[in-house]
């Protein structure tokens, strides 16, 4: 028989709190990253221009989208 065990060993109830921690950590980090890009990105307008030559399969559909002037919505 094992009878070297513990409760507060890491595979005990301090593994899991380290565990628990460790993804909240990180669901945190993301989250704010997340918004950070989001705030980014709803500013970040485009134009398409010439959108009637634009083909249904082609790779060259990326071209016809231009960043428009600041201020502009």
């Amino acid at each position: 028989m094992n009878e070297n065990r513990s409760i507060f060993a890491l595979d005990g109830i301090t593994g899991m709190l380290i565990a628990t921690l460790l993804l909240l950590t990180i669901l945190t980090v993301l989250t704010v990253w997340n918004m950070g890009v989001q705030k980014t990105n709803a500013t970040n307008y485009y134009d398409v221009k010439d959108e009637q030559s634009i083909k249904m399969f082609s790779k060259d559909n990326g071209s016809h989208i231009v960043d428009a002037p600041q201020g502009a919505k």
